[in-house]
């Protein structure tokens, strides 16, 4: 056992490199018993990260960091886990770098970067609106992903989503067609200048092109103090607006945010879809398996996730400039709503 690297540890488990890194700095996206499993190997390998060789080895690495914001977003983790795959096949190593929600998510960018000597960088959630001044000073490839930046002023970055205004239009008008006309929307922070306000903007556009007043009441922010895309949020955000006004349906922009929804409607005594219907946005599996079942946008996470690294490789590689991917959601019906009986 004597001599043993990182990755005999990851073959060992049967995982990869970046997994077993999360495991030795206790991230929390990380399966327990996976971490359990990588921890007893390495205890029983006597294994010590060489942190002097792992730094001498850094001119030449061959590594890319994917920055994370939005913890409480379980919709991340298969997205990581595809980035990972495609960037073993082409020998990079992944790091995943947390990045919390009052954080500036460039400024991370720009510092790790530096740091940690990468080839390229992916963004994964969070807001994205900056100058074109400080996008100047990111000296590697990088790519936004489940970032749509098409008429946003990131748009001169390499970015691969769904188009977010679109898609939301196309749900909203989903429930505008079961007979809904007091759609309740929950939604990121007020000043959030990128996915936020294009679902935002899909939402309002369909009200008022079906003649549907828009109606502020009927619309709560994620406080950016407090919430993140978590379950607890949508719980939370829920309570808030059942004090506020009626509505026979809600809209959030995360599946997470619409199960917490579901559980603070459960304990008002308000059954769904029959009293009130619920849709989310992402296809996170979780919904299909929440009682009731959840109806969503699915996000075609698998096709998201290998262009995000393909266009990334390239970018690295030079063949390819900038440029901006956009895929069709799915609109999947399932058993939180109804037409509307009032």
């Amino acid at each position: 056992m004597a001599g043993m690297t990182i990755k005999d540890i990851a073959k060992k488990c049967h995982v990869g490199v970046s997994t077993v890194s999360r495991a030795m700095n206790n991230h929390p996206d990380i399966n327990p018993e996976t971490k359990k499993k990588i921890l007893k190997a390495i205890e029983e390998a006597n294994y010590v990260p060489n942190n002097s060789a792992r730094n001498l080895k850094r001119n030449d690495a061959k590594a890319i960091a994917v920055l994370v914001k939005g913890i409480g977003n379980t919709f991340f983790s298969e997205l990581v886990g595809i980035l990972e795959r495609e960037c073993e096949k082409k020998g990079y190593s992944c790091i995943l770098q947390y990045v919390d929600e009052q954080e500036d998510e460039w400024d991370v960018a720009i510092r790790v970067g530096k740091e940690k000597r990468l080839r390229g960088l992916v963004f994964l959630g969070g807001s994205f609106s900056q100058s074109q001044e400080k996008i100047s000073q990111m000296e590697i490839p990088c790519v936004l992903s489940t970032i749509c930046t098409v008429g946003m002023p990131g748009a001169s970055l390499a970015s691969v989503s769904v188009d977010d205004f679109k898609e939301s239009y196309k749900m909203t008008e989903y429930l505008i067609g079961l007979g809904h006309k007091k759609i309740a929307f929950i939604t990121a922070p007020k000043n959030d200048a990128s996915i936020g306000k294009l679902r935002l903007m899909g939402y309002r556009t369909a009200l008022e092109q079906y003649q549907i007043p828009y109606r502020e009441e009927l619309v709560c922010y994620m406080d950016e103090k407090r919430d993140t895309y978590s379950y607890q949020s949508g719980y939370r955000l829920m309570q808030e607006l059942l004090k506020r006004e009626t509505f026979t349906a809600v809209y959030a922009t995360a599946d997470t945010l619409a199960i917490g929804a579901c559980r603070a409607l459960k304990e008002a005594g308000i059954s769904v879809p029959e009293e009130c219907s619920v849709a989310g946005f992402d296809g996170m599996d979780a919904g299909r398996f929440y009682i009731p079942s959840l109806t969503t946008i699915r996000q075609p996470v698998e096709e998201i996730g290998k262009a995000t690294a393909g266009l990334l490789f390239d970018l690295i590689k030079g063949k390819e400039k900038p440029r901006q991917l956009i895929y069709e959601g799915e609109l999947i019906q399932r058993e939180s709503t109804a037409r509307c009986k009032q």
